[in-house]
């Protein structure tokens, strides 16, 4: 069973907001846990079998958790164009961050869920 902790992870790497404390308001306030992807991710991390829960733990959170956590270092270098013969990667911020968001897909896709992001993406504006 996961913990409270890496569903709170799932949640915030498929993009979703977060949860909140169950009973501290009413459902109107916080409609946005009917609809369905975020009641399907629900469903899905309450009921993992034991080797999709290894595998989402060991595999998909580790990664995510990993590269996330490495942007912020990144910006270490930002300051240093050129030091002897290493050079720094203009773009590895962005890399970064791109490769973190690719990782955060192939979850959202494990998990079988839409990201709240790619659902808007996908949506046609009408004005």
């Amino acid at each position: 069973m996961l913990t409270d902790q890496q569903k709170v992870d799932v949640r915030r790497h498929c993009g979703f907001p977060v949860f909140g404390q169950f009973n501290s308001t009413s459902p109107s306030t916080f409609g946005y846990r009917y609809y369905t992807q975020y009641l399907i991710l629900e469903y899905r991390m309450n009921n993992l079998a034991s080797d999709e829960e290894i595998t989402l733990i060991n595999v998909y959170l580790a990664n995510c958790n990993n590269l996330e956590s490495a942007i912020p270092t990144a910006s270490s270098n930002l300051d240093t164009q050129q030091a002897a013969v290493w050079y720094h990667n203009q773009r590895e911020v962005a890399d970064r961050y791109d490769l973190y968001k690719l990782w955060c897909r192939r979850l959202a896709e494990f998990m079988g869920v839409k990201a709240p992001g790619a659902m808007i993406n996908g949506m046609a504006v009408v004005v």
